[in-house]
């Protein structure tokens, strides 16, 4: 995979370097996309707002692209631009700017993992360019995205039920980058304890109307982080094509990534009190640990418009992804002694998605219809395997840390490392139809929908292959929304929509006693959302005000039966703002309230208690201001805060709330008639140490340690 990773990077960089170049622009705006923007498109990227760190609007699912103020939902759409200032590495750092997401790591593994309105979205549950299944599953870096778009609230309308079963509280669609002016720009870095950083982007637009454009990104990180001992080897290929205009337009997309961490400082899991936390700095896994991927993946979306006001679309994609891990995530006493085990696993998967749609504009009297049709797939076959060590251990401490010889993890083993079967195989299948109706010269806009999906599941034997169980279901989730726009500046609206998540399989037994339907399939549950919201743009500043209510089932025996007993229900007040209200001065940030009851809970005894690790109160404040005193000079502070977290359903143990400042700043000049940018940054400025997640797989309770004071520095040259 490496060598034609390689091979397509060589051969693109030739292709672009032997286009001619058009008049090169020096302007910072010089990279934003300036295509027209058709509403409803399923190609088009919209242009970026006053300020450049949001986009005017994004992909709305089976809808394309929508403006902010036309989407009767809550959105955010953050650009290239934003991430490239501050020098973000992967979809999480971008998504520290969001006030309702917040960042923390998978289950047992190093995978980013994004809680919205309370409810994780896996790293594996985004779209790229509107396609599940696609992107890399542990990480996404930075360099590979035009936009990285935010939708809050459940989707399983708009993009169909996640493959993974998340999705709940919202959802993401990372928008690969596309051609604007002609660029060529090299950057060198470095970063933390000696990480070395390297990256060239390079884009032509051709052809006699500059139709056509080609987008080249390379990129390698290699080095030591901020983390004692803990080394990273990123590296980076992503290559674009799209054409614009005309009755035919399309995008193709491939990237290759390698990411390889070597000793990743674990998560912990508390045994009964939350430990003091370590030096930031400090680095208690175990040498011997890593994790490595390798993901070669790629899309293609077109539309074709079959007549003035008819519009056919159609998409592919696909993911060949390899992983290998060696871990060892350790449990915490109150004290900080650890203890911890090997665990090894290795994963392949091989993926494929697809959609295809149709959207007819109607105009009957004085109401205009946009009618739509989509259909879509997803299929993935996993292959796995698993060894563990005796599950006796290993002791080790959180702050004077043990290394240990590497156990043979030869105790619990499933399956060939070297050659795992498969074992798991999904495919979800849908079907949704849609009207948006548009009143009053524009000012009301009313939309109807409803999806049919069916989703299949087979998991099989680790070292036989035979076939283990078996899910099939099928359910279909509506959706309702108006929009209200009074004048140019205002937008209320109104929805309701479900998120849909597959139905869990009964155990054979639950404490000690059989399970009446055990290896029964439950129907998938539904999350149930309503929300109202208002937003606001006066053309250089903005911004939305939510209030919202999710409900979702939750499974449990009861009786000596295996069935969706219980739920959870996380309602909540969000604020947010974003642009350039003053010449040089951009703000972007917000606040979300949520309050994440527990009900039906088994024999009640945990009714009201708030779910584990959803913090009450949450915020971010950026703020940027082109210093008038020195030209090119740009200033940059982010706050981020996160509040109180349950580490436990009985909430007899909580984590305290934590806050982090970060800042930067930018230089832009010339040297030699050359346009240089030099972007200093420091994160946790105070280089404080402490806790700043608490799980975010459903039901776990692992901590998460927040990165030390890490210090970046980058150059970069246009020419």
């Amino acid at each position: 995979m490496r060598a034609s990773a390689l091979l397509l990077a060589a051969s693109s960089l030739s292709l672009i370097a032997a286009l001619p170049a058009q008049a090169q622009q020096q302007e910072p705006e010089a990279t934003r996309v300036d295509d027209v923007i058709v509403t409803g498109s399923q190609v088009a990227i919209s242009p970026a707002y006053a300020g450049g760190q949001v986009a005017t609007g994004g992909r709305v699912g089976l809808f394309g692209a929508l403006d902010v103020m036309d989407t009767p939902f809550a959105t955010a759409n953050y650009t290239e631009e934003l991430a490239r200032n501050q020098q973000a590495r992967s979809v999480g750092d971008v998504l520290q700017n969001d006030p309702v997401v917040r960042v923390t790591k998978g289950f047992g593994n190093f995978q980013e993992l994004y809680v919205v309105r309370g409810f994780p979205v896996y790293s594996d549950d985004m779209t790229y360019n509107g396609l599940y299944g696609v992107l890399p599953r542990q990480f996404t870096a930075a360099e590979l995205l035009e936009r990285v778009e935010v939708f809050r609230g459940a989707t399983a309308f708009l993009n169909g039920a996640a493959p993974g079963g998340s999705g709940v509280g919202g959802a993401f669609n990372l928008v690969p980058k596309r051609a604007g002016a002609d660029l060529s720009r090299l950057t060198a870095g470095i970063e933390g304890g000696g990480e070395l950083y390297g990256a060239a982007d390079v884009s032509r637009r051709f052809g006699a109307d500059r139709d056509w454009g080609v987008r080249l990104n390379l990129a390698r990180r290699d080095g030591e982080s901020s983390v004692d001992r803990q080394a990273r080897t990123l590296d980076v290929i992503g290559l674009g094509v799209d054409r614009r205009g005309g009755p035919v337009r399309f995008s193709a997309d491939v990237g290759y990534q390698d990411h390889r961490i070597d000793a990743p400082r674990p998560t912990v899991t508390p045994a009964g009190a939350v430990p003091t936390p370590p030096d930031a700095s400090g680095n208690f896994a175990q040498p011997w640990t890593y994790t490595d991927e390798r993901q070669l993946f790629g899309a293609a979306r077109g539309e074709f418009d079959l007549a003035p006001n008819v519009t056919a679309w159609a998409a592919i994609g696909g993911r060949d992804g390899r992983e290998a891990n060696v871990l060892a995530n350790p449990t915490a006493q109150p004290g900080g002694t650890l203890s911890a085990y090997r665990f090894d696993n290795a994963r392949e998967d091989t993926i494929w998605s697809g959609d295809v749609g149709v959207r007819a504009d109607v105009t009957t009297g004085s109401v205009e219809h946009r009618l739509v049709a989509s259909a879509s797939s997803v299929g993935s076959k996993s292959r796995n395997a698993y060894a563990f060590s005796n599950f006796a251990g290993f002791a080790s401490d959180l702050y004077a840390p043990v290394d240990v010889a590497a156990p043979t993890p030869d105790f619990f083993v499933g399956g060939d490392l070297d050659a795992p079967l498969v074992t798991e195989r999904v495919r979800n299948s849908s079907f949704a139809v849609a009207d948006m109706v548009t009143l009053m010269d524009g000012r009301l806009l009313l939309t109807a929908g409803a999806r049919w999906q069916d989703i299949r599941t087979r998991t099989y034997d680790y070292n036989t292959g035979a076939l283990g169980s078996a899910y099939d279901g099928d359910a279909v989730t509506p959706a309702f929304a108006v929009v209200y726009k009074p004048n140019d500046w205002i937008s209320v609206y109104a929805n309701y929509a479900e998120a849909l998540v597959p139905g869990q399989i009964a155990p054979a037994t639950s404490g000690g006693s059989p399970v009446t339907n055990a290896g029964e399939v439950l129907e998938p549950f539904r999350g149930e959302q309503a929300e109202i919201g208002f937003k606001y743009d006066v053309g250089r500043f903005g911004g939305t005000v939510s209030l919202f209510s999710t409900t979702l089932a939750s499974a449990f025996v009861e009786g000596g039966v295996f069935a969706a007993n219980g739920g959870q229900r996380n309602q909540g007040l969000e604020v947010t703002w974003f642009g350039e209200p003053r010449d040089g001065l951009r703000v972007l940030g917000g606040w979300t309230l949520i309050d994440a009851e527990l009900r039906r809970t088994e024999g009640g005894a945990l009714d009201g208690n708030t779910a584990i690790g959803v913090p009450e109160f949450q915020a971010n404040v950026n703020v940027e201001w082109d210093l008038p005193m020195v030209r090119g000079l740009t200033v940059e502070g982010r706050v981020v805060h996160t509040g109180s977290q349950q580490v436990n359903a009985t909430n007899t143990v909580e984590l305290e709330s934590w806050t982090r400042l970060d800042a930067g700043a930018r230089w832009s000049f010339d040297a030699a008639g050359k346009p240089l940018t030099l972007r200093a940054r420091v994160e946790n400025v105070l280089d404080e140490d402490q806790w700043v997640a608490v799980g975010g797989y459903p039901g776990a309770n692992y901590l998460t340690l927040g990165a030390p004071r890490t210090f970046s520095l980058q150059l970069s040259s246009e020419f």
